[in-house]
């Protein structure tokens, strides 16, 4: 058994991360309502211009076709990495790599697969492979619309352009503060209308349709890029908060443990000095 100093000193060590774990889960959970409110609030505006996108699409004939729309042979691939700058929140970034590996390995294994950092952690984990075209770590310092607007720019010129012939997005879709949903989602070229779209409703289109969907194509690519950042965002403060309180909820134990450890050392020590006592007084008087 360990002495009583050895002992003290890991209450006091377990006790320190505990207060560390506790403030880290309270800065998160302040940070999660932010970026959960603007997650939440810009999903109806996305899901309504993909609506209307996706109408206007079904209505045009094959020979206006956009150019983000074009398929080509599969040969490049870019797949954007979605992750967070700074760690300790559980399997948050781990999940991401582990699914950029799985699409580089399987999905695209006969293709020439190539990156785009988004988070430090991604960075980390591809650069080694020398196929990271891109780090985007720094948009995370000031996460506007404009500024991931930038990044959705230069992927969709790369595109028209032919560098690569598909565009990936793998990120965490944010569902609530313990699940946060690896999602993989095919940036371009733009995924053809799956079913029947509802033809019911009416517009009267100023100046035309094609003119109209070539306005709304570049704007709907933006705001789907910039709803995987703020969806990773929201994830990466979900899982923090969740990993941090898993973390003080084993310190806490840990600590009790070792208070118990600590006491009944403590009280063996004081035992065995009675014992000593009583058992050199008995001797005196013999």
């Amino acid at each position: 058994m360990a002495n009583l100093k050895e002992i003290r000193n890991r209450i006091s060590s377990v006790s320190s991360t505990m207060q560390i774990t506790s403030a880290m889960k309270m800065v998160s959970a302040a940070k999660l309502k932010k970026a959960q409110d603007a997650i939440t609030g810009m999903r109806p505006y996305s899901d309504k211009l993909t609506e209307l996108l996706q109408g206007l699409s079904a209505t045009l004939d094959a020979d206006s076709e956009s150019k983000y729309s074009e398929q080509r042979e599969l040969k490049k691939v870019l797949i954007v990495a979605i992750t967070s700058n700074r760690g300790l929140a559980g399997a948050f970034n781990s999940n991401i790599i582990k699914e950029v590996n799985l699409l580089t390995s399987e999905k695209y294994a006969n293709q020439e697969v190539s990156y785009v950092a988004v988070g430090k952690k991604a960075n980390d984990a591809f650069k080694k492979t020398n196929r990271v075209i891109a780090n985007e770590s720094d948009v995370y310092d000031d996460l506007t619309f404009e500024n991931v607007a930038v990044i959705a720019e230069s992927l969709m010129e790369k595109f028209v352009e032919g560098e690569f012939d598909r565009i990936e997005i793998v990120y965490n879709k944010f569902k609530n503060a313990a699940t946060q949903i690896v999602t993989t989602e095919q940036f371009l070229p733009i995924v053809p209308v799956e079913g029947e779209v509802d033809n019911d409703t009416f517009y009267i289109f100023e100046p035309s349709k094609e003119e109209i969907i070539e306005q709304l194509i570049p704007k709907s690519l933006k705001t789907q890029l910039y709803g995987g950042i703020r969806d990773s965002f929201a994830s990466e403060h979900g899982a923090r908060m969740t990993a941090m309180h898993k973390a003080t909820d084993n310190a806490t134990e840990l600590r009790d443990q070792l208070k118990l450890t600590y006491n009944k050392a403590r009280q063996a020590a004081i035992t065995n000095e009675i014992l000593e006592i009583v058992g050199g007084a008995e001797a005196l008087n013999n």
